[in-house]
């Protein structure tokens, strides 16, 4: 029988929701779900509060199983799920990151104005779209041996950097610094880089895209400044991943983890939870993987970055570097990172799972740049491509309610056959188009699948966010030209 969640949902506070642990005995914790009163009834057909309740039985579970505001129904775990785990008893499961590890987003300011771009925005989006493969199985320029994949995997962007695709600057302003520690080459399968050879440079398909923005709205005039943004700057946003290298690290995971759970003896409410203790040996090489495939996307977003500065330079017949085409800052969605926390007042270190959630940490935190030191991390938040997309950055309250996390996007509202059920793609680029944005893509339905209409409104996630403290604006934008697969 369908759980009335209405019913179940307990309103702590403005934008803060729980599930007791009452509600099902094998929870160890409860459910907590930030969404704020606009979005809250999107939660009462959907089961992604049974997946929250279902991640609140892993064990070694802390806190709470967190959900934020762009929650929709996944694998294993909720999208927008967040779940932190102790060492020493708990678990690591492909479901809590996802099957693209490390899909995430990547900001480039430039020295452009609005003005300046809108005349060339057609121009501009053909570069883009000319330079940059996209669509389901896409292809690149960039040809590497299984060797070269493999450093791929050890190195991240900084391999990109090194072999001409970027500059050295690039990977200061990016999470890990671009190469996650712990990624072990030899835990990839053959089969997972044979997949990733000849995809290093490729945008993907789906919900990826790379957009050209405007800032239209400035909320913190200081922080908007210290990332190098003021009204009208232009900006350059990237979301891509891991490709079908992670793809295949989350397939060939699974079926181990589901052995590994019954080894251990872990019951789980669900098989798609599957998983295995953090330092068991299954759990080891499941983490090695992992962090090799957000290597591998980091790598990736950096090449594409590298291309879409090469699209500037063909438009506007300048160099990049004259352009101003410096990195804000590049953050996973999709990963399980070791990472200290605060926990009923003593520090220690856990496994935290974010999916489909942003890390946002405050001002001064040691994993924060140098020069953000005072503002907090930057937090990349896209829309959907006729909206908008939100820079937010780090708070305090953040670290004690989500563990330094936020939301990743706007969240989907209808099903991808929904949308081309419902939804006609030559009307959409019509609307657009009549809206000043500039649009290609590799495959007319993907317009479809990824219209306005088939997500929530991010300006009703982010304030979920902000109002609920866990996040603080800082400038907003606008989609002038948009690449999707």
């Amino acid at each position: 029988m369908k759980t009335d969640w209405k019913k179940v949902l307990e309103k702590e506070s403005g934008n803060k929701y729980v599930i007791p642990r009452s509600f099902r005995e094998d929870m160890r914790v409860p459910g907590i779900i930030f969404i704020g009163d606009g979005l809250i009834g999107t939660l009462y057909d959907d089961e992604a509060p049974a997946q929250v309740v279902n991640v609140a039985t892993l064990p070694g579970i802390v806190s709470a199983s967190i959900a934020l505001p762009d929650i929709h129904y996944g694998y294993g775990f909720p999208i927008g799920g967040v779940a932190a785990m102790r060492l020493d008893d708990g678990v690591i499961s492909p479901g809590g990151v996802g099957f693209d590890i490390n899909c995430g987003v990547r900001l480039l300011r430039t020295s452009l104005k609005r003005d300046e771009v809108v005349p060339k925005a057609g121009s501009l989006c053909s570069n883009l779209f000319a330079l940059i493969p996209c669509g389901v199985g896409s292809k690149g320029d960039i040809r590497i041996t299984e060797r070269e994949t493999r450093q791929v995997l050890e190195e991240g962007a900084g391999w990109a950097v090194r072999n001409g695709n970027g500059w050295e600057e690039d990977t200061t302003f990016c999470e890990e610094n671009g190469a996650m520690r712990g990624a072990d080459a030899g835990a990839v399968s053959a089969r997972a880089v044979e997949r990733g050879r000849p995809q290093l440079g490729t945008l993907g398909s789906g919900n990826h895209f790379i957009e050209v923005q405007y800032v239209d709205e400035v909320y913190d005039a200081a922080a908007a400044g210290a990332l190098g943004f003021e009204e009208d700057s232009v900006a350059v946003m990237i979301h891509s991943g891991s490709r079908g290298l992670g793809a295949q690290v989350c397939q060939d995971y699974i079926g181990a983890m589901k052995t590994a759970a019954k080894k251990y003896g872990i019951d789980l409410p669900d098989g798609q939870l599957a998983c295995a203790p953090v330092e068991s040996p299954e759990g080891r090489r499941y983490f090695g993987a992992m962090a090799a495939a957000a290597n591998y996307a980091w790598a990736n977003r950096q090449c594409l970055a590298h291309l879409a500065r090469q699209a500037f330079v063909r438009t506007f017949k300048a160099e990049s570097k004259k352009l101003g085409m410096t990195q804000v800052y590049d953050v996973a969605h999709n990963i399980a990172k070791i990472e200290e926390h605060e926990v009923g007042g003593r520090k220690m270190k856990l496994c935290v799972h974010r999916k489909g959630a942003t890390r946002a940490f405050p001002p001064n935190h040691p994993d924060v740049p140098a020069g953000y030191a005072a503002v907090g991390q930057p937090a990349l938040v896209p829309g959907d491509m006729g909206r908008a997309s939100y820079v937010l950055r780090g708070t305090p309250a953040a670290m004690k309610e989500t563990f330094g996390s936020i939301c990743h996007g706007a969240g989907r509202l209808k099903s991808r056959s929904a949308a081309k059920r419902e939804l006609s793609s030559q009307k959409i680029v019509r609307e657009l188009e009549d809206r000043g944005i500039r649009i290609r893509a590799a495959d007319m339905k993907v317009i479809t699948e990824e219209a306005p209409e088939a997500y929530k409104d991010v300006s009703l996630v982010v304030e979920s966010c902000t109002g609920a403290g866990i996040a603080a604006p800082v400038l907003r934008l606008r989609p002038m030209a948009v690449i999707k697969g």
